[in-house]
């Protein structure tokens, strides 16, 4: 059965953070399989909350790999917004951005799986073209 290791970029157990996904307080890390069955895996600290950016509080480079390098294990980076590393999620690494349109975590578990085979598809390209996190 085809499964996704999705990241939820929380604020607290019932929502997405509504903030960049850099400054979730932890993420909620689910197993979402094509047949409707959702299982959460863990709830990871995010050790780059409190990451001290240069670049005038956003879009750090260092701040997005020290994200991305807490997921390297996950295909989806789930969120209800993104900040300006979403072009570097997307161009930079094997991950797939997704975003919710929702702060309520049942309702962007939903969404997971409603777009779960164009997420499939997208995550099978990814890891074709590109390493974790290009430098």
């Amino acid at each position: 059965m085809r499964c996704l290791k999705v990241a939820f970029g929380m604020e607290d157990d019932e929502h997405l953070i509504d903030a960049h996904y850099g400054d979730s307080e932890f993420f909620a890390i689910y197993d979402v399989c094509e047949d409707g069955s959702v299982r959460l895996i863990e709830k990871r600290p995010n050790r780059a909350k409190d990451f001290e950016e240069e670049d005038e509080g956003h879009g750090d480079p260092r701040k997005f790999k020290a994200v991305v390098g807490q997921l390297l294990d996950v295909d989806v980076l789930a969120a209800f917004r993104m900040g300006p590393n979403f072009l570097r999620i997307r161009d930079k690494t094997n991950k797939v951005a997704f975003f919710t349109r929702t702060r309520d975590l049942k309702l962007a578990l939903q969404r997971v799986l409603e777009n779960f085979d164009e997420l499939w598809e997208q995550v099978q390209t990814k890891k074709a073209e590109k390493p974790p996190i290009e430098e």
